[in-house]
């Protein structure tokens, strides 16, 4: 079955004449015929009675098929033109795969600052696990991911296939609540244990921080009190006094300048890393080009 039969048998159904039909649709008449028969074959009855004189007259079977091929060459016209519209968003849809604090640091950041290039299109966040977002990026799920960087942290993407651009750069730095007078509450260099706020092993942060403390013959002494996915989580955890953890300091460098929020430690025992942005090196859409573009000029 093809659309065109459809369309043809319809044209042939108006005009009852197959000469006519046959210029309406723009073959000739010994093509039009062969693809009514066509039809015919795949119907496995004739449609149309051939007495060779008069206006063509539909079969029975012509009669009860008509009102079906309309409805499906409606339905079909219909589908063509929504998935014309589907793909043209799709093509004005970008993807991004990054965690949840990138999302909430420098994805906001950057993104406060490239608002004009937003007007062509939707940008779409997905934040997961750094596992997940390279793996989303290899299966062709996304088309930039986000993520950090940092000697401890691989990121398997083949280089022959993806590159990438370095976006920012920050670092972990550990932070207790402050005292009134602006003193941690919590702090290294004591006697006693520091309530540590600790990271899943699954987050990248969490593993930039056991693989800085594992690898630090003064590191102070922790007592783990929480285990947490979520840097959001773990900055309302330490809001709260419940101990010490290490965040962005894109996060909470204006709480530690309020007063809010105190360094527990010196720069030693801080973590630096870089945030880069991959893509495939193959052409993406014109409105994702445009973002890796204007990116790459920041």
């Amino acid at each position: 079955m093809q659309l065109k039969w459809l369309e043809d048998f319809i044209a042939l159904a108006h005009e009852r004449s197959f000469t006519r039909a046959a210029e309406l649709r723009h073959v000739t008449h010994p093509a039009f015929g062969r693809r009514i028969r066509a039809l015919e074959a795949w119907a496995g009855t004739p449609l149309t009675e051939r007495d060779g004189g008069g206006p063509v007259r539909l079969t029975p079977a012509g009669q009860a098929f008509l009102e079906t091929a309309q409805q499906m060459a409606q339905n079909l016209a219909h589908s063509h033109e929504e998935l014309r519209a589907i793909a043209g968003r799709q093509a004005r849809t970008v993807t991004l795969a990054t965690g949840r604090t990138l999302a909430r640091t420098v994805v906001a950041d950057w993104l406060a600052r490239i608002q004009p290039v937003l007007a062509g299109g939707e940008l779409r966040v997905r934040t997961c696990a750094l596992d997940e977002s390279v793996a989303m990026i290899e299966r062709g799920e996304a088309d930039f991911t986000l993520a950090y960087h940092h000697t401890s942290l691989a990121v398997r993407l083949d280089a022959r296939q993806f590159t990438h651009l370095t976006l920012a750069s920050d670092r972990l730095v550990p932070v207790s609540r402050a005292r009134a007078g602006g003193a941690p509450l919590h702090h290294f260099g004591g006697t006693d244990a520091v309530p540590y706020l600790a990271y899943s092993h699954t987050l990248a942060l969490g593993r930039l921080v056991e693989d800085r403390l594992a690898h630090d013959p003064l590191a102070p002494r922790l007592a783990r009190v929480v285990e947490c996915d979520s840097a959001d989580a773990q900055y309302e955890y330490v809001l709260r006094g419940l101990g010490v953890a290490w965040l962005p300091w894109s996060m909470v460098h204006a709480d530690c300048q309020s007063g809010r929020l105190a360094r527990a430690g010196d720069e030693r025992m801080q973590v630096r890393f870089d945030v880069r942005m991959y893509r495939p090196k193959r052409r993406l859409s014109p409105w994702a080009e445009a973002l890796w573009a204007t990116l790459a000029r920041q």
